[in-house]
């Protein structure tokens, strides 16, 4: 397996800073399956070039081969063409450059440069110039295809054969040259040389979430990548989605900001923080999480509580983290302050272990910004996997929004608002969740209450069957 990397940027050595590797020197990676050789074909000012060779030890291969495929060791093309076997002795070989960094000189990381990448023998199917436009004119590149003949030698008319020689070019940084390569080049293979597990969703999520979202076919990359696995595809598309949500001109607007512009005149977010932290206090837990914590107000409200042993706050928006940790001063805190409350960055939609075993989580004004298909998947990660033993959600009340002289008839408070329910949707909701999952719920009201309208914010407290049920706020 051969792939080359090569640039014109000025002075071009500069590739081996961003690699590290020396344009002078041999590297070589024993791996699993053979030998990864690092050199620099040409080393000047004008133009470098480093290739990455993959020498694949077709009987180790085989000896390592799951018994129920054994034979078909013998007979595939693993150990000639570009496979998944490449995007292994990537990121081994160029572990720093496709995570960005550059030790020496961290600036060029960042840099868009001009780069040239050629693969050789890339299995790309009989539609292999539909296929690779398909995958790669959406990411910027410009593309050259060589289509090798399936016999060269007697003239035969057998046509093409199924392997073509790729060359991109493109300016842009090497780290998404390498991250487009390392998914894409197992997409194009349609195969993998080892087991498909959830490790996979991760390691396709880490490096494609910045380009993968927006990609036209992200759908078909995912399933190629993921073996049509559909459990694994159904949840790496849900990761994919929340993070391209993270990247939209909405996210870059802090959440409170925006809806206390409709709000404002009633204190109700104060309100709504204020009722929240003094269930918390009557309650008597020692833990909190609130998800999508948003710029730590909560957070703040919840440090002044001595009884809290841990306070944990989770949101998909990694800009309202920074804003939060600046808000709570996480750097300014005592170490046994610093000990007690930490900031996650993660979805509402997808499970992640360290979340569970709290005493109480806070979902506040958070699930009218999800699409109504994926309230599903958060009931099952929120009740089933969290599953704290007190659960409060706070939402709007859509009927209370007439009362709003700044809200124009008919519109939600924030546009990115998905749904706003009235009070029976929200009771009706609430009450599956309860029956589903095995807790009771009792509902409140947030603000001054319109007697025929009701609250501007209504709320619901979950608690575990076997919990008591904590006291109105």
């Amino acid at each position: 397996m051969l792939l080359t990397i090569s640039t014109t940027h000025s002075p071009a050595t500069d590739l081996g800073y961003l690699l590290h590797k020396h344009p002078a020197r041999l590297f070589r990676k024993e791996l699993s399956f053979g030998v990864a050789t690092v050199f620099f074909s040409e080393a000047q000012n004008e133009r470098a070039t480093a290739a990455l060779v993959v020498d694949v030890d077709s009987v180790g291969l085989v000896r390592n081969a799951n018994e129920a495929f054994a034979l078909a060791q013998y007979v595939n093309d693993r150990p000639y063409v570009a496979s998944s076997l490449l995007s292994v002795a990537m990121a081994n070989c160029f572990a720093s450059a496709l995570g960005g960094r550059c030790k020496d000189k961290p600036e060029l990381a960042s840099q868009s440069l001009p780069f040239e990448a050629t693969i050789v023998a890339l299995p790309a199917g009989a539609q292999a110039q539909e296929m690779l436009q398909r995958l790669f004119l959406p990411l910027g590149y410009q593309i050259t295809i060589e289509k090798h003949a399936l016999d060269t030698r007697t003239g035969s008319d057998w046509g093409n054969s199924r392997y073509v020689d790729l060359t991109l070019r493109a300016t842009c940084t090497l780290q998404s040259l390498l991250q487009h390569l390392y998914v894409l080049i197992p997409v194009l293979d349609n195969d993998k040389h080892y087991w498909i597990g959830t490790d996979e969703v991760d390691k396709l999520v880490r490096k494609s979430a910045d380009w993968l979202p927006s990609h036209p076919e992200r759908e078909f990359i995912t399933r190629r990548y993921l073996k049509n696995r559909r459990a694994l595809v159904d949840e790496a598309l849900l990761r994919l989605s929340v993070d391209a949500e993270d990247s939209n001109e909405l996210a870059d607007v802090p959440r409170e900001s925006r809806e206390e512009k409709v709000e404002k005149p009633l204190g109700l977010n104060t309100i709504r923080l204020d009722s929240v932290a003094a269930l918390i206090a009557q309650l008597g837990v020692t833990s909190v999480l609130d998800l999508g914590c948003g710029e730590g107000k909560l957070l703040r409200r919840l440090l002044d509580n001595a009884q809290l042993k841990r306070i944990v706050g989770m949101d998909v928006s990694m800009r309202s983290l920074q804003v939060a940790s600046d808000r709570l001063k996480l750097d300014r805190l005592s170490e046994r302050q610093r000990e007690r409350i930490t900031l996650v960055h993660g979805s509402l939609i997808y499970r992640d272990p360290s979340l569970s075993g709290f005493d109480f989580a806070s979902v506040i004004e958070v699930i009218e910004h999800l699409d109504p298909h994926r309230l599903q998947s958060f009931a099952r990660v929120l009740f089933v996997h969290i599953a704290a033993k007190n659960i409060v959600i706070t939402t709007p009340n859509v009927e209370y929004n007439s009362l709003f002289e700044n809200l124009p008839s008919g519109q939600f408070r924030h546009a990115d608002h998905r749904f706003e329910w009235t009070r029976a949707e929200f009771e009706a909701w609430a009450h599956i969740q309860a029956q589903t999952y095995g807790y009771q719920v009792r509902f409140f009201s947030i603000g001054a209450t319109d007697p025929t309208l009701g609250s501007p914010t209504q709320a619901a407290h979950f608690s575990k069957r076997d919990a008591q049920l904590g006291v109105a706020a």
